[in-house]
């Protein structure tokens, strides 16, 4: 019966009779040069790729810091028109970081007679942002609607979507009171029922499986917490 380790290769190069191989030798100089030059390859790509990554990437993830401005008192606001307030919405970005929400106070005739839900809805402060594309919309005190100029999207005075392309109602912004001022804080969206949900980009329906299709970003996953 044949002995099995005849046929065990030798580790050594020079047994395998490789062309140019030492004795001694276990790795080829090609081979180790081959693999170093591989290794320093490898290096150099990701010495360059993982910053990218990370600069592309870190925004993603970091979670954003829940924020509050003071934006009048309660007496400025009244429950049956619309106030056009600008306010910081993400600070340390200057202007581009502005943005204009449309306050009142809650109005049982229109909100509904169950009331607030709770202290955050006191005063109802809806974005000028389309749920569409994003374009600016206005508020025509006649109409009672909120219109968008850029592709005929139309909301009635909840922001519920009355027409055209849009495919939820208007955002929100959590507000309250606080030190006699009537202060705003961060977004969150709202399905035709006008539930809650943590934010989302404009084209993201939020009715039937559009929470699942259309999850909200790692950095607003859970709704804040003010």
């Amino acid at each position: 019966m044949p002995d099995e380790r005849e046929n065990i290769k030798s580790r050594y190069t020079a047994d395998r009779e490789i062309p140019g191989s030492f004795e001694g030798e276990t790795v080829t100089r090609r081979r180790f040069m081959v693999g170093t030059v591989n290794l320093a390859g490898a290096g150099a790509t990701l010495a360059f790729t993982l910053p990218a990554l990370a600069f592309a990437l870190g925004p993603v993830f970091e979670r954003q810091k829940a924020t509050w401005e003071d934006i009048g008192p309660p007496s400025r606001f009244n429950p049956n028109t619309y106030v056009p307030v600008n306010f910081t919405q993400q600070p340390g970005i200057g202007d581009v970081g502005k943005t204009t929400a449309y306050v009142r106070r809650y109005n049982p005739a229109i909100d509904g007679e169950r009331g607030p839900k709770d202290e955050w809805e006191e005063f109802i402060a809806i974005s000028t942002r389309c749920a569409h594309l994003g374009c600016p919309v206005r508020y025509v005190s006649a109409a009672e609607r909120f219109i968008c100029p850029c592709h005929g999207g139309v909301y009635d005075k909840l922001g519920k979507v009355n027409g055209g392309p849009p495919v939820r109602p208007l955002d929100r912004f959590y507000t309250r009171q606080r030190g006699g001022q009537v202060q705003i804080g961060p977004r969150f969206s709202v399905n035709s029922e006008l539930h809650r949900f943590s934010p989302r980009d404009p084209g993201e329906p939020l009715d039937g499986i559009g929470p699942i299709l259309y999850p909200p970003r790692p950095s607003t996953a859970k709704l804040p917490k003010p």
